[in-house]
């Protein structure tokens, strides 16, 4: 089982915005139930019209404990600032040399930044650094 918890998205866009966190987190696309083949096999079982077929779509870790991500449509796009966010590992330990986590942060917004995130303004406080993100549809995040 995969699953702690999970997190929705809301979004114009469900596959793109799955596609772009599954790179930033190292997620994979989730898998039918074992019965079933495809996705649009489990939907046509399940009596789900093919107009209904793109609404969701998840993400789960790859081969290890973690939170479900689920990405809904909905037709209006975000307005205001999100009330909580995704730190994105930037893959350097907390307690790692300060120069070698700037560099795992850079390094790791330059990526995201190339599959479609908008870099934002770096921080460093209370002995932590962090560069605030938006992710394709304008959801903020951090890389740690």
């Amino acid at each position: 089982m995969h699953e702690l918890f999970q997190v929705v998205f809301d979004a114009t866009d469900p596959q793109k915005l799955a596609g772009f966190w599954a790179k930033a987190l190292n997620y994979e696309f989730q898998l039918p139930p074992p019965e079933f083949d495809t996705w649009d096999e489990f939907a046509e079982k399940m009596g789900i019209p093919e107009e209904d077929r793109d609404k969701l779509i998840a993400l789960v870790p790859k081969g290890k404990v973690g939170n479900r991500l689920l990405f809904q449509k909905v037709p209006e796009s975000k307005t205001s600032k999100n009330r909580i966010h995704i730190d994105v590992p930037s893959g350097a330990e907390r307690n790692a040399p300060r120069l070698e986590r700037l560099a795992a942060i850079e390094e790791k917004v330059n990526e995201l930044v190339a599959v479609g995130a908008t870099k934002g303004k770096a921080h460093s406080e209370f002995g932590a650094e962090w560069t605030v993100m938006q992710d394709p549809e304008g959801n903020e995040f951090c890389v740690v």
